[in-house]
C-alpha cells in the first residue's frame, strides 16, 4: 500500500472521531510546547549571562583575596602598583583596584539602595562605562578626595524621575553629600542583576568616608587586563608570581584567587546548560504522558474497529498492512500535535520573556532549529513507540473471530 493512501485512510479514520482525536493530540501539543518553551527560556538565559560577562572584557582577570590560606593577606593598593610596574608589563595592560558595597542613596523626599563601586581612572580602561552626560572620574578627583560620583540610570530614575540634567545636583551617600558629575548610560539587566542601579565614586574618597577597611590601602578586588587574549595565561602567571612574592603570611599557600572572564563564561554555560536540560527533562515528562494517551486511544480504536479489521484481512489485507495502518494513525496524531506544539511553545516563550522583562531583567527567548527538530521528531517517535502495541494487537486478530465480534 502506498504511503499516500495510508495517510489518506488514517486522516479519514481520525476525522471520524474529531473530538477524541483532538483531546488525544492535546497531550502531545502541551508536551511539545513545554519542551520548546523551556529550552527557549534556558537558552535565552544562557545568552543573556554570556553577553553580560563578555561585555566586561574577554581579556580580564579578577583577583580576589582568599585562595587556600586560612588567614589570607588582604589585597592592597601596593599590590596593584606592584603588578602595574612589574617586569611582566608586556602581558599586563592595566590594573584597576576596586572597593564595593551596598549603600543608601538619597535626596530630599526619595531614597533607594544601590551598589557602590569605588575606582581609580584605570577602571574605565578595563570596563566599558558610557555616559549620557557629564564626565568620568579623573585622577584629580582621586588625588583630591573629591566627593563626586557617577550615577546609574536606574538609580537616577528612582531618585529624580529622570536621567537628564543631573550634572551638578547632589545626593547623599550614608548622609554625606556628593555631587553628580556624570550619568551612566543604561546597560540593561539580566539574570545576574541590573548594572544600572549603582553609583561610582573615587577610591580614595570611599576609603575615607564610605567603605572603610581594616588594613591601610586594602581593596576588595583587582581587575587585571591582559594586553591581548593570547597573553591571558602569561598575565595570570604574572599575577601569581607577584602576589606570592608580596604575600608571605601563609608560605606555601596562595592567599588569593585568580579567575578569568573565560572561566566565568565556562561556569555560567555549565550551570545554565544543566538548568536547561533539567527544565527540558521535566517538560519532556508531559510528552510521555501524551504518548500513553495515544496508546490508550489506539487500543480503544482497535476494539471499536475489530469487525473492520477482520473484514480487511478476510479480503486479502496482510497483517503488516493492518499494523502499518495503525502506526501511521498514531504517528500522524503525534506529529501534527508536535507541529502545533512548536507554534504554541514559541508563543509561550515570547510571553514568558515579556513577563520577565517587567521585573527589570532582560531575557530574549531563543528557539533554535535543534530544539524544534528535537521536540518534533521526539513527538513522532513517541507516537510510533506507543502505537506499536495497539498496532500489533490489531494485526494479531484472527479474521474469523474478528468478524464475529458485535
Amino acid at each position: 500500500m502506498k504511503i499516500g493512501q495510508l495517510i489518506l485512510e488514517a486522516l479519514e479514520s481520525l476525522s471520524a472521531n474529531k473530538m477524541r482525536t483532538s483531546l488525544t493530540m492535546l497531550g502531545i501539543i502541551i508536551g511539545v510546547a513545554a519542551v520548546v518553551a523551556m529550552l527557549a527560556i534556558g537558552t535565552g538565559t544562557q545568552n543573556a549571562i554570556t553577553d553580560q560577562i563578555s561585555s566586561i572584557g574577554v581579556n580580564l582577570l579578577y583577583v580576589m583575596s582568599g585562595g587556600d590560606a586560612d588567614n589570607p593577606q588582604a589585597l592592597t593598593l601596593g599590590d596593584a602598583k606592584a603588578l602595574a610596574s612589574s617586569s611582566f608589563s608586556d602581558s599586563i595592560a592595566y590594573v584597576a583596584p576596586i572597593l564595593q558595597g551596598q549603600m543608601n542613596v538619597s535626596v530630599p523626599g526619595e531614597s533607594t539602595f544601590a551598589s557602590i563601586v569605588a575606582v581609580t581612572p584605570t577602571f574605565f580602561n578595563v570596563q566599558t562605562v558610557d555616559l549620557t552626560e557629564g564626565q568620568k572620574i579623573s585622577q584629580a578627583n582621586v588625588d583630591n578626595y573629591d566627593a563626586v560620583l557617577l550615577i546609574g540610570s536606574e538609580t537616577a530614575e528612582d531618585l529624580f524621575g529622570t536621567i537628564e540634567g543631573l550634572v551638578g545636583k547632589t545626593v547623599r551617600l550614608n548622609n554625606q553629600v556628593f555631587n553628580i558629575i556624570g550619568v551612566i548610560e543604561s546597560e540593561g539587566g539580566s539574570g545576574m542583576g541590573s548594572m544600572d542601579n549603582r553609583v561610582i565614586v573615587p577610591l580614595t574618597t570611599a576609603k575615607v568616608r564610605l567603605l572603610k577597611r581594616d588594613e591601610p590601602g586594602q581593596v576588595d578586588m583587582l581587575y587585571v587586563q591582559a594586553t591581548n587574549s593570547e597573553q591571558m595565561d602569561a598575565a595570570e602567571e604574572a599575577v601569581s608570581q607577584v602576589l606570592r612574592a608580596r604575600h608571605t603570611r601563609s608560605l606555601g599557600e596562595d592567599d588569593f584567587s585568580v579567575m578569568s572572564t573565560q572561566s566565568l563564561l565556562e561556569i555560567a554555560s555549565s550551570i545554565t546548560g544543566i538548568m536547561t536540560a533539567f527544565l527540558g527533562g521535566i517538560a519532556g515528562i508531559s510528552l510521555l504522558v501524551g504518548g500513553i494517551g495515544i496508546m490508550n486511544i489506539m487500543l480503544v480504536s482497535v476494539t471499536e474497529r475489530t469487525r473492520e479489521i477482520g473484514l480487511r484481512m478476510a479480503i486479502g489485507a496482510r497483517r503488516s498492512d493492518v499494523r502499518i495502518q495503525f502506526l501511521v494513525e498514531s504517528a500522524l496524531i503525534s506529529l501534527t500535535g508536535g507541529l502545533v506544539g512548536v507554534a504554541l511553545g514559541w508563543a509561550l516563550a515570547q510571553l514568558i520573556g515579556i513577563l520577565i522583562s517587567t521585573t527589570g531583567d532582560s531575557i530574549t527567548p531563543a528557539i533554535t532549529m535543534n530544539s524544534v527538530l528535537l521536540a518534533t521528531l521526539f513527538s513522532a517517535a513517541i507516537g510510533l513507540f506507543f502505537g506499536i502495541y495497539p498496532a500489533n494487537r490489531a494485526a494479531m486478530l484472527e479474521p474469523v473471530e474478528a468478524l464475529r465480534t458485535e
